[in-house]
């Protein structure tokens, strides 16, 4: 078997899909795609194949290996998210040729359904409130919502008093054993992250993600000190290397590896288990489409430390499309009881509407992330 082609397509709402090719007839489906870059990506992936075409699509490690080290720079965003969407679409190819699921090819499933989280949104406390516990009525037993809006490096403490009152009337509205996960996006500086993170202890939150941005990890040690909820970060980390001094550090309890931008299946895999050696959780993270989510649920089925999933279907930012609309067999993610059984369908267990993806690819997107400022005019982190 040999590669023959790969094909790119831009699809609503924010997203960028690849098939690859092969001269038997057998194709397979990626997601490589940074929100906001899918263009340049999109470059990558094609840059990428220049080397791919004509090879035998089941040597799956070497080409990763050769994508990766083949050029004398790399890593980052753009690069190791084109190999990410291209390492799932080989694993796809290989597990339909031999008619397994990918995870059954990683060494066999150990778990036969994880727990999946909603995101809710809302303006007000209130909203908030209202939607959480309508995504608990559906039957979600995790939530996650942004735990801050924008702070300045040291900013006014009523901001600290108006996102304590929505996590507060969130626990409120949906008990106490609900998880809630409150994401802090990045946008909370060191001085204010500690603060925040102590005020949030008395609702037993799930985790506080990326209270501070990753680049920024010495700060992770002071601010663990002052909180006892545990801590996750990792969805702006793109390879084992970007993970090793957060895992050596010991500060971190949840990793989230994103599979459309850290390496994919091959990569990630990796990851997983250097998590597991530090005893840290993982919790791939996957706002995105259908084939990231079922990409991260290989990894889910064989990783002992997985203990839940983000999805994105019905996410704020699923506009014009969502998860469900670019796959013909939608039971695969039919979640019962907060979670999602395994994929047990060959390759990575979704079939993907082509004609579908095709339509769609002509209209596209061009989504950008908003520009945030503060109150002075600066950049205020989004």
């Amino acid at each position: 078997m040999k590669i023959t082609k790969l094909t790119t397509y831009i699809v609503p709402p924010r997203w960028l899909f690849v098939k690859v090719e092969t001269d038997e007839g057998i194709s397979g489906w990626g997601e490589p795609i940074v929100e906001g870059r899918a263009l340049t990506v999109e470059a990558a992936v094609h840059e990428l194949s220049d080397y791919l075409i004509g090879k035998d699509p089941f040597l799956i490690e070497d080409h990763w290996n050769v994508m990766y080290r083949g050029g004398f720079y790399r890593g980052g965003a753009v690069h190791m998210s084109a190999i990410a969407g291209i390492d799932q679409a080989l694993w796809d190819i290989k597990g339909k040729a031999l008619n397994v699921p990918v995870h059954q090819l990683l060494g066999g499933q150990c778990r036969d359904r994880i727990k999946v989280y909603s995101w809710i949104g809302g303006d007000r406390p209130s909203d908030v409130a209202r939607n959480a516990k309508e995504m608990v009525e559906r039957g979600f037993t995790a939530l996650k919502l942004n735990g801050a809006e924008e702070l300045q490096i040291i900013d006014s403490y009523a901001k600290i008093d108006a996102i304590v009152e929505t996590i507060g009337t969130v626990r409120d509205a949906v008990g106490p054993h609900v998880g809630i996960g409150a994401d802090f996006h990045g946008r909370v500086h060191r001085p204010m992250a500690k603060v925040l993170a102590k005020a949030l202890d008395p609702f037993r939150l799930m985790f506080i993600e990326e209270p501070v941005l990753s680049e920024n990890y010495e700060a992770l040690k002071e601010i663990a000190n002052h909180t006892s909820t545990p801590i996750a970060l990792g969805e702006r980390l793109y390879s084992r290397w970007d993970f090793k001094n957060i895992l050596s550090g010991g500060y971190v309890d949840i990793i989230q590896p994103d599979l459309s931008h850290a390496g994919g299946i091959t990569e990630c895999r990796k990851i997983a288990s250097m998590a597991e050696a530090y005893d840290i959780a993982l919790a791939p993270h996957c706002p995105l489409g259908p084939i990231a989510l079922a990409a991260c649920l290989q990894i889910d089925a064989v990783s002992y430390n997985a203990f839940i999933q983000e999805q994105s279907l019905n996410i704020h930012y699923n506009q014009d499309n969502d998860i469900l609309d670019y796959i013909t067999n939608r039971e695969v993610f039919d979640y019962k009881d907060g979670f999602v059984a395994i994929p047990q369908g060959p390759g990575l267990g979704v079939d993907v509407d082509e004609a579908y993806v095709i339509e769609r690819a002509k209209t596209g997107h061009r989504w950008r992330n908003p520009v945030w400022r503060h109150e002075d005019g600066s950049f205020a982190e989004w």
